[in-house]
C-alpha cells in the first residue's frame, strides 16, 4: 500500500510533457498571429508611403531605385540563367526516362514547357530570390537599425520607409518578372538540348512541338505570379529587417526568419495562385 501511495504522488513526467508541447503550440500560434498583423501593418504603411511618393513625384528616389534594380537583378541573371538551365535538363531527363517505357518521348515537350512556363519557373527563381537579395534586404536594414540610422531618419524628418523600402520593393517589381523570363528561357533551352542529346529530339521538333502543346497562356500565368511573389518578398524581408534589434544574434535570427518566410509565402501564393487560375480555366 505505501508503494501505491508513493508511485500515486509521484508527478506525472507525461502530464508535464504534454503541458509543455500544448504551451508551446499557443506560443507558436499566438507569434504567427502577431506577425500577420505586423505584416497587414507594414502593408498599409508602405500602400500609404507609396501613394505619397505618386502624389510628389519629386520625392521618388530614383537612384536609388536603380541601384537596387541592378543589385536584385542584373547581377542575378548569371546564378539565375544557371540554375534554371539546370532544372531544365534535370526535368528534361527525368521525363525522357519514364516517358520512353511508353513510347511517348515526344511529351517530353509538353512535360517541359508546362512546368517551366507555367510553375517551376517563376517559383525557382522567387525562391532564388528570395534567399539571394532577401537575406541581403534584410541584413542592411538590419545593420542599419543596429547602428540607429533608421532613427536618424526619422530625427531629420524622413520617412524610413519611404526612403529604405519602397525603393527595394519597386526594384524587386520590376527585377523579378525579368529575371522570370530569363530563367524560363534558359530552362527551356536546357531542356531542349537534354532532349535532344539523350532523347533524339531534335531542335526543330522540340520548337514545334512546344508550338502546338503551349499556348500563350502557359507563359501569361507564370508572368503574372511573379509581380505578387516579388511584392511579398520584398515586405517580407524589409520588415524582419526593421525589427531587428541591438545585437548580431538578433540580426541572425531575423535574417533566417526573412528567408524562411519569404520561401514559405512564395510557395503559398503559389498554390493560391494554381487553385485561383484553375477556377477561371486558365
Amino acid at each position: 500500500m505505501q508503494e501505491l501511495e508513493r508511485s500515486d504522488s509521484r508527478p506525472h513526467p507525461q502530464t508535464r510533457r504534454s503541458e509543455g508541447i500544448l504551451e508551446r503550440l499557443g506560443h507558436e500560434v499566438v507569434n504567427t498571429a502577431k506577425d500577420g498583423l505586423d505584416l497587414l501593418n507594414f502593408i498599409g504603411a508602405v500602400v500609404s508611403a507609396m501613394g505619397r511618393v505618386a502624389v510628389r513625384p519629386r520625392s521618388f528616389r530614383f537612384t536609388s531605385t536603380v541601384a537596387q534594380l541592378d543589385r536584385v537583378g542584373f547581377r542575378a541573371v548569371p546564378i539565375i540563367l544557371l540554375i534554371t538551365f539546370l532544372v531544365g535538363s534535370i526535368i528534361a531527363q527525368q521525363s525522357i526516362f519514364h516517358f520512353r517505357r511508353f513510347g511517348a518521348d515526344i511529351f517530353v515537350v509538353d512535360m517541359v514547357g508546362v512546368l517551366v512556363l507555367r510553375e517551376l519557373g517563376v517559383l525557382i527563381v522567387s525562391i532564388m530570390i528570395a534567399g539571394r537579395s532577401g537575406s541581403a534586404y534584410t541584413a542592411e536594414l538590419g545593420s542599419m537599425r543596429m547602428r540607429e540610422e533608421v532613427d536618424a531618419l526619422k530625427v531629420m524628418g524622413l520617412d524610413p520607409i519611404e526612403v529604405l523600402v519602397v525603393p527595394r520593393i519597386l526594384a524587386l517589381i520590376i527585377g523579378l518578372p525579368l529575371l522570370t523570363f530569363l530563367g524560363s528561357m534558359a530552362a527551356l533551352i536546357g531542356g531542349g538540348l537534354v532532349a535532344w542529346f539523350y532523347g533524339g529530339i531534335t531542335p526543330n521538333v522540340f520548337i514545334d512541338r512546344l508550338k502546338q502543346a503551349i499556348d500563350l497562356t502557359q507563359f501569361e500565368v507564370g508572368m503574372y505570379k511573379a509581380p505578387f511573389m516579388a511584392a511579398a518578398i520584398g515586405l517580407v524581408a524589409c520588415l524582419e529587417g526593421l525589427k531587428v534589434g541591438g545585437s548580431a544574434e538578433s540580426l541572425g535570427q531575423h535574417t533566417t526568419a526573412s528567408v524562411v518566410k519569404a520561401i514559405f509565402l512564395v510557395i503559398v501564393m503559389d498554390g493560391l495562385f494554381a487553385v485561383f487560375f484553375a477556377s477561371i480555366k486558365m
